[in-house]
């Protein structure tokens, strides 16, 4: 277990809001100097505490008009492999959750429009030990985030 302090807490919060923030800048908020806050990033990227740094797109500005969630319904683990294979071949799908309840998978996807979703399902259903789908597609979103709220400060991590 890695125990984080208040600084160390500051910064990843800081990271969460503005990933391209410059290291001058977040040294002035947490009142360190830029090679200490270097330093500090480093350690949290190599204890795997910050994932990646990515841009996050505007689909629609790409002519990807529909989000959908699509609950999969895999026959046995036997499929599990080449489902997650085929998974990770799809572009548009976005993220996939192994889940309880309806379904064994959960796949979010982006796709342009409902004739790309229809060929996307199609060939989904056509994966091998796909049982069943069910469809939702998202009408409007209120919030979408992928900030986590911390502030305790013991971080379990794998070394």
């Amino acid at each position: 277990m890695h125990h984080l302090d208040d600084i160390d807490i500051a910064i990843l919060k800081h990271l969460q809001k503005n990933g391209r923030a410059q290291r001058n800048k977040i040294a002035k908020i947490v009142n360190l100097s830029v090679p200490s806050v270097s330093e500090r990033m480093r350690k949290l990227e190599e204890k795997k505490l910050i994932d990646g740094y990515h841009a996050v797109l505007n689909a629609q500005k790409f002519g990807f008009d529909i989000i959908a969630y699509i609950f999969v319904e895999v026959d046995n683990s036997s499929y599990h492999s080449s489902f997650v294979n085929s998974v990770v071949q799809e572009p548009e799908v976005q993220e996939c959750h192994s889940i309880t309840g309806d379904g064994s998978h959960i796949l979010k996807i982006a796709t342009k429009n409902t004739v790309s979703l229809e060929r996307l399902l199609s060939r989904i259903q056509s994966w091998e030990g796909v049982k069943k789908t069910r469809s939702n597609i998202v009408l409007s979103t209120f919030k979408e985030t992928r900030e986590i709220p911390i502030s305790d400060h013991k971080v379990e991590h794998e070394l």
